[in-house]
């Protein structure tokens, strides 16, 4: 990876890896996606990169936008 860019999360499903992809791009911060998982067994880490200038709020960004399925419960 070039200079200036800082791994902010690590995900083993690349659906959710690309959904916080493109909500990160909708607000405007550059992501990279860097896919280590095996082709055929597809075991192995997705791994989530964006500029360091962007990395705060980034993380902010992915913190509101995380739920669990007790939130969706009601």
């Amino acid at each position: 990876m070039e200079k200036g860019w800082i791994k902010v999360r690590t995900y083993t499903q690349a659906l959710e890896a690309e959904i916080v992809k493109q909500m990160l791009e909708e607000h405007d911060i550059a992501a990279v996606l860097i896919n280590k998982q095996d082709s055929s067994y597809l075991f192995g880490k997705i791994e989530l990169y964006v500029n360091e200038a962007d990395e705060a709020i980034a993380n902010v960004l992915i913190n509101s936008a995380s739920f669990t399925e007790e939130d969706n419960a009601n």
